[in-house]
């Protein structure tokens, strides 16, 4: 019989994405979710029964260990940017990570997969990246030949950054961001989930990997390459942080007021972490270990932003048209 993995958060951006190739290397796949109808569309990654969404609550004991039983191997993708409710940080990130660990050595799991990120720090100011820190460590305390991946900000079609911003570009002659010179090391997607499959089969020793793409570039690099991507021109506008940090203070009274309806902008926590560079550290181990050549993000960002263009689609054409002569 073939093998079996279960992911947790298996329906999200980067799960689906390992969902896929775990299927397509002939394992049967689990994918652990909090809303299983909401993850229908993962089951044509294999073949009839080959990939099945399951309920999951990462913060329940059972729930967890009810969706590992039989798993051969699991991976770990569970993640939040924002806290909501019971979702903390602290819940998921950390408690959450610890019990998935925890779990898989207690049912003698063979290959354990936690997805991290790079800055994940026990002496950061941000939460975010304490309790990923946090999460990474208690991971090894139960599992110590876990694999840990930390990837730099991560882009792709689904992605909550490139996205979000070329969306923005739609509304107005300013794009404000916080943090212009901060540092990335974008990274695609697939490139991670395929990181992740090669950790599952076990193609890499056990250890900490940080994953960055071939390029190191300021936030506002980031949002030059993306607005010559989809051909507009805007004045891309540094909020310092003390003002960011009080737009945050009152987007979340707002939020909060609203019971949620109206979203905050940008949390004081997200401040915290665009405060420090999100690149790989000297000295880490990389995508080199695994014998992947990381994408370039110019070769796939205008496989998906194309439709924040002017004319959306259209737009190649019209530039195209106007330069045809009428003889």
């Amino acid at each position: 019989m073939s093998k079996l993995v279960t992911i947790y958060g298996g329906s999200g951006f980067v799960g689906r994405y390992i969902a896929r190739r775990m299927a397509q290397q002939g394992w049967r796949v689990r994918v652990a979710t909090r809303d299983p109808n909401e993850a229908l569309f993962v089951k044509p990654y294999g073949a009839v029964g080959q990939v099945e969404p399951v309920f999951c609550n990462i913060r329940d004991d059972a729930s967890v260990a009810a969706v590992m039983d039989g798993a051969d191997a699991v991976v770990n993708c569970v993640g939040i940017l924002a806290e909501s409710g019971r979702n903390t940080f602290q819940s998921i990130q950390a408690e959450g990570a610890a019990r998935v660990a925890r779990l898989a050595a207690e049912k003698g799991v063979a290959r354990l997969v936690q997805i991290s990120a790079i800055g994940a720090d026990a002496d950061a100011d941000s939460e975010y990246a304490q309790t990923k820190a946090a999460g990474e460590a208690a991971v090894l305390a139960e599992f110590p030949s876990a694999i840990i991946l930390r990837p730099s900000i991560i882009f792709g079609s689904e992605d909550e950054f490139f996205n979000r911003f070329a969306g923005m570009t739609r509304f107005g002659p300013i794009l404000p961001v916080v943090g212009a010179d901060t540092k990335f090391q974008p990274v695609w997607v697939d490139d991670v989930a395929q990181a992740a499959v090669k950790s599952v089969v076990g193609d890499v020793a056990s250890g900490t990997y940080e994953l960055g793409g071939p390029a190191v570039a300021t936030f506002r690099e980031l949002m030059e390459t993306m607005l010559t991507i989809v051909h507009r021109r805007r004045l891309v506008l540094n909020i310092p942080f003390g003002i960011a940090k009080l737009i945050a203070t009152f987007g979340g009274i707002g939020q909060a007021l609203s019971l949620g309806i109206v979203k905050a902008p940008i949390t004081s926590d997200q401040v915290k972490n665009l405060r420090v560079d999100n690149v790989v550290s000297e000295g880490a181990q990389g995508f080199e270990a695994f014998g992947i050549v990381p994408t370039n993000m110019e070769a796939v960002l205008p496989d998906y932003l194309w439709r924040f263009r002017p004319s959306g689609q259209y737009d190649a054409i019209k530039d195209s048209a106007k330069n045809l002569k009428h003889s």
